[in-house]
């Protein structure tokens, strides 16, 4: 019997060197290029808050050399003890009113938007163009329209006072925040809410304010930062007195003769933190909150 032999096997041929479309390189290319542009972009717009950390911890002897140094070579920590030693009082004025002004505007403008979103009351256009004007006009002009109202009830240099100062900044932009976010909200929900037997108070506290958390940091955050960052209301408004924001205390170190910029500096950097953190911690919800409107939770 004979056998037939088998086949001799083909050789596996080498795999071929794989090449990227040129397509897909000029993607590559344009990306990078994109990269390197958004990095030098970032780091100049980042470089006043590098310079602001490197004055803080320059001498007073060195303010005015010439070139200045790129680096403290000499670092100093005064300005950072004339914070403690000058400006905590100030921070935690700034940090009352900043706090009571988140309170007020959450208190008046997410129940203002729930109403202008669901419940859709007359002349509701109207009061939203009301709103959108009271963002338009300088902050200088309502700062002396309330000098001569807190005068005339001697009022002057209160914390609350400058909360409902800032306030008049922070709800219109509340109320339209929340507007457009709880237009949003589907509208089973709330028809779900009144055959349960809510009223339109019940459905707004347990079912609409929960689903707004994104709308709520947003607001909260941006009033904080506004009250935090304030100097017209709180220098016009200012008599005299102990109760100033943290921007005033800055001020303090300005003047004809005197400019302790590593003082003022250090000032300026330890009342960065709290925004700063307060941008990380949140920047999520923001995000989403900004877009309100857009997209549904």
């Amino acid at each position: 019997m004979t056998t037939t032999p088998a086949p001799a096997a083909a050789p596996v041929p080498a795999p071929a060197h794989h090449t990227v479309p040129a397509h897909r390189r000029r993607v590559r290319k344009t990306s990078r290029r994109y990269t390197a542009i958004g990095i030098v972009l970032t780091a100049l717009m980042l470089f006043p808050v590098y310079w602001m950390i490197n004055v803080s911890l320059t001498p007073q002897q060195d303010m005015r050399k010439d070139p200045p140094d790129l680096l403290p070579l000499h670092p100093t920590f005064s300005g950072y003890r004339s914070v403690l030693d000058d400006q905590l009082p100030y921070l935690w004025v700034s940090l009352l009113v900043g706090l009571g002004t988140v309170a007020l505007t959450l208190v008046l403008s997410a129940p203002a938007g729930y109403a202008m979103a669901k419940l859709r009351p007359r002349g509701g256009g109207v009061v939203g163009l009301v709103l959108l004007i009271a963002q338009m006009i300088p902050g200088i002009v309502m700062a002396m329209g309330f000098y001569g109202i807190f005068l005339n009830l001697g009022i002057m240099n209160t914390w609350w006072g400058l909360v409902v100062a800032d306030s008049t900044i922070a709800v219109p932009f509340g109320v339209m925040i929340f507007t457009a976010f709880m237009s949003g909200i589907p509208d089973e929900l709330m028809a779900a809410a009144k055959i349960d037997g809510a009223d339109s108070w019940r459905t707004f506290w347990s079912v609409v304010l929960p689903v707004s958390r994104n709308a709520i940091v947003t607001v909260s955050l941006f009033s904080f930062l506004w009250a935090w960052s304030d100097f017209v209301f709180a220098n016009t408004l200012d008599g005299g007195g102990s109760m100033r924001p943290i921007t005033l205390g800055i001020y303090k170190y300005i003047g004809n003769n005197n400019q302790e910029w590593n003082a003022i500096m250090a000032t300026a950097v330890v009342a960065s933190i709290p925004a700063a953190v307060l941008l990380v911690l949140a920047q999520r919800y923001v995000a989403a909150g900004v877009t309100a409107g857009a997209v549904k939770d």
